[in-house]
């Protein structure tokens, strides 16, 4: 019987070993698709203590748009603790696992850090980068002054103090990113053998990191669909609901208007003394709040049709001013406006932007019933005059932080005899003539600003 020599057998062992570390590899690639566990798998697997590989380990991950490779993970000997072997550790069916515990481990420590504020540029300057990346071969610096000549290269070194070797992950024909491995502990080189194990076990990575990639993508793409999907679904609920809102309050209207006009009749014809006259006076007074709620609800429900023509900010301003002076004097309430100089020309429906700024102006009387300051103001909203701002302010009480997000959605109030939809129509015409409407709020009041593009016609 023929018995090989101890040099060969040292061979084989290494050789099986090495083997047998790529099948579990392998194995562990099919156990997790999530991309975070599996960088932290490949990088633990290459810096264990067991197989005696490497010291320290690096990825970098390739970003096509910036064409850059961006630092993702560092994992050293001393974070490396913690891989487990599931099954029988010589089996072949053995595979590596960690725990969270050691990802967050890993991904706290100071040299993880730093490697994550790494950006490397992709070009064909530095000759380490061009190799591993653009000819897709495997790179070995042993001479540390070398890495000096380029930016590029400083950036490496600024992570690795010795030599140190990169392998490409190569998925589909593209380097997707690279590993970067040394010894900064030992200090030793890296021999061939295991350069040579280095590369096949990046192959493997690679593909496995693209995968991973994969499936994250169609699982965001699948969660974006489902989102569209339920969109869609409660939009064609609420179209619905409206339609079916829209045509209660149309039949609605017309017993109301009814009932309205018959009690304004008994109105009149009642002495105010007498009980029956308060009884009728309520319900007038109630007619006319769902009168008016009802108009509102078939105002929003029905689409609008906006009639443009030229005309001007300043004069729809003024008419509408004109129009509260009234509710204005009642409440205690002091007007002050300031009025940029100039024309502020609008192609816009005027009757539409009037409704809007006088549900802005009631709306703040309605926030001052004790009385207070209302201020009014036109001015220009850019630098290049290109749009016109118009600021209603008024010093009540202020609209709550946590309702301050929802008062433009539909059917939401905080008044006991309001319907929620005045400002979702004045924002949907605002909208509809290519404009804005933000609000802004504290203890000393809140500010509507709306603001509009100006005409271009003289």
């Amino acid at each position: 019987m023929k018995h090989r020599p101890p040099s060969q057998r040292s061979v084989d062992d290494n050789r099986l070993s090495e083997l047998t570390l790529l099948y579990q590899f392998s194995n562990t690639m099919l156990s997790t698709i999530r991309l975070n566990k599996l960088t932290h798998l490949i990088l633990t697997a290459l810096t264990t203590p067991a197989p005696g590989l490497f010291e320290r380990s690096i990825l970098f991950l390739r970003n096509e748009k910036s064409e850059v490779l961006q630092g993702m993970l560092g994992v050293t000997r001393n974070t490396s603790a913690g891989l487990e072997i599931i099954g029988d550790r010589d089996a072949l069916g053995s595979r590596w696992d960690i725990s969270d515990e050691v990802v967050n481990r890993q991904r706290s420590n100071e040299f993880c850090s730093r490697v994550r504020m790494a950006r490397i540029e992709i070009n064909e300057g530095c000759p380490l980068i061009r190799q591993v990346v653009s000819e897709r071969s495997l790179g070995l610096m042993d001479e540390p002054a070398a890495c000096h000549e380029c930016t590029t290269g400083c950036i490496i070194r600024k992570l690795c103090s010795g030599s140190f070797a990169a392998a490409p992950l190569i998925a589909r024909d593209k380097t997707i990113g690279i590993i970067v491995v040394d010894n900064p502990e030992s200090g030793c080189k890296i021999t061939q053998g295991k350069l040579h194990f280095l590369q096949l076990f990046a192959n493997q990575a690679g593909m496995a990191i693209e995968n991973s990639m994969l499936y994250n993508q169609i699982e965001e793409t699948n969660d974006h669909l489902r989102d569209a999907r339920e969109r869609l679904l409660h939009g064609e609920r609420l179209a619905v609901i409206g339609e079916m809102a829209a045509n209660l309050a149309h039949e609605l209207k017309n017993p109301i208007i009814t009932i309205g006009g018959f009690a304004r009749r008994l109105l009149k014809a009642l002495p105010e003394e007498t009980r029956e006259y308060c009884y009728a006076d309520t319900i007038v007074t109630e007619v006319n709040r769902l009168e008016k709620m009802l108009t509102e609800i078939l105002a929003f429900s029905r689409k609008s049709t906006i009639c443009f023509s030229n005309c001007d900010l300043l004069d729809i301003l003024q008419d509408c001013i004109s129009s509260c002076t009234t509710a204005l004097e009642d409440n205690g309430i002091s007007l002050s406006t300031f009025m940029a100089e100039g024309s502020w020309p609008l192609s816009a429906d005027p009757h539409q932007l009037k409704q809007v700024f006088l549900n802005l102006i009631l709306n703040a009387c309605d926030a001052m019933p004790n009385g207070g300051r209302l201020t009014i103001s036109l001015d220009n909203a850019t630098l290049d005059n290109k749009s016109a701002m118009v600021s209603i302010q008024d010093t009540g009480a202020g609209i709550p932080k946590e309702i301050l997000p929802r008062i433009f959605s539909p059917f939401f109030t905080t008044k006991y005899h309001g319907t929620g939809l005045g400002l979702a129509i004045a924002n949907r015409i605002i909208i509809s003539h290519f404009g804005s409407i933000e609000v802004e709020s504290s203890e000393c009041g809140a500010t509507f600003k709306v603001s509009l593009p100006l005409a271009t016609y003289q």
